[in-house]
């Protein structure tokens, strides 16, 4: 959703607004817990992470207890705020990378959650990890502590890929970290990254095909993006590689869509695939469709019946606020309903779900010949568009956010 202005600030206390609770009853509801820790930093990572000795002052032991006093937090604000009570029906501990807290730690975090809103019957918890901080024991130990799901970092099965993405792991770990997976239980999503500095189609093929030869539940694909200010970008700077271009970027996307698409993999998200409908990645769904989520840890984002916000990024600074028992917010923005439904355009039209032909040219008259254009283009799938849905083909999905924007007279 692009970089997010200041906003406003929020409350000390955190309380929303009385519209916040309307319809709260019909919304999902997730949690997102960010650990802010990695053994290393990848040189195209701009993600809010820190390496050992970046943090003095907090130590991955003490970490866990801010992540349950913003929990507790989380509960108080949203009671007080009358926002109705509701059971988790997605966990989502991303990072950085979590599985460098033991098992039985983000264990204790599922616990807090569910002492505080309990869980759904299908609760879907997720843990992000990297392929070397995975063991058959303690993919076990993730399995007996609640998680259902494992979001295993791999980006490529190239090992020079791999050496530009600055990756610990070797495509050889993958494998057996797949199987232990499976066998403790746990769905398994590949996540792979595509249009790295000097990454052929031949590679991007090979990465594709041995991925697939596992047979995950769940395959995420994402272009490469140079972020400034990170390692690879001065290297690229630098002239020691050469940044993919554009066109090059969307032919590894229909490759990667020719490809999953024959293995029995349907896209129901521009960057994600499933094997089954049971398979998706429900707590990103939330995000997409405008659920309600709340995001635990520094710089983690929030989104409750309109109002978003964003914790403080520092670590250091995110501790100082939980200890104090104020809210580690550091910015807050309430939606108004033009803004809500652009994004409700925006995002909807990536997901294979899409969005509605009638309810979108009734709300902008000029959508009806903008997708009427789209459609000749071959940019929307005609048989869904016979019944009022938009969808995009393939082709379509790399014009997403162009389209999206002339949609909402952008």
């Amino acid at each position: 959703m692009g970089v997010l202005s200041e906003g406003d600030a929020p409350p000390a206390d955190g309380l929303l607004p009385e519209h916040a609770r309307r319809g709260a009853e019909a919304r999902d509801f997730g949690i997102y817990i960010h650990i802010p820790f990695c053994t290393v930093r990848c040189g195209y990572c701009d993600f809010n992470t820190y390496t050992p000795g970046e943090l003095p002052g907090l130590s991955q032991d003490d970490y866990p207890h801010r992540v349950f006093e913003e929990l507790d937090l989380a509960a108080k604000v949203l009671e007080a705020s009358g926002v109705h009570s509701r059971t988790v029906d997605t966990v989502f501990i991303g990072g950085g990378t979590p599985t460098l807290l033991a098992p039985h730690t983000l264990g204790q975090m599922l616990r807090r959650v569910e002492s505080h809103w309990g869980l759904s019957d299908q609760v879907e918890v997720t843990v992000e990890a990297n392929p070397d901080t995975l063991s058959a024991k303690s993919l076990a130990d993730l399995a007996a502590q609640g998680v259902t799901r494992v979001s295993v970092g791999v980006q490529s099965f190239v090992p020079h890929v791999l050496s530009t993405l600055d990756r610990t792991h070797t495509p050889e770990s993958v494998p057996a970290v797949v199987r232990a997976a499976a066998d403790a239980g746990l769905q398994v999503s590949l996540d792979l990254i595509y249009a790295t500095p000097g990454e052929s189609a031949a590679d991007w093929q090979e990465s594709l095909d041995r991925a697939l030869e596992l047979e995950p539940d769940h395959i995420s694909a994402y272009s490469l993006i140079v972020e400034p200010g990170t390692a690879l970008a001065r290297r690229i700077r630098r002239g020691e590689c050469e940044q993919i271009d554009d066109d090059t970027q969307a032919e590894f996307y229909e490759q990667a869509d020719a490809t999953l698409s024959a293995a029995g993999y349907q896209w129901y998200e521009v960057s994600n695939w499933s094997r089954r409908p049971d398979a998706l990645s429900r707590h990103n769904l939330n995000y997409w469709l405008g659920g309600d989520w709340w995001g635990i840890g520094p710089g983690a984002h929030s989104h409750v019946g309109g109002v978003r916000w964003w914790n403080v990024k520092h670590p250091l600074a995110y501790q100082e606020r939980v200890d104090r028992g104020e809210s580690p917010a550091q910015g807050r923005e309430v939606l108004d309903e033009h803004t809500r439904w652009v994004e409700s355009v925006m995002l909807g039209l990536r997901t294979r779900k899409g969005l509605s032909t009638k309810a979108l040219s009734d709300h902008y008259p000029p959508a009806r010949q903008i997708l009427r254009d789209a459609l000749e283009a071959g940019w929307l799938d005609a048989d869904a568009f016979a019944v009022d849905r938009v969808e995009l083909t393939r082709a379509g999905r790399l014009f997403a956010d162009g389209l999206s924007a002339r949609l909402t007279g952008g």
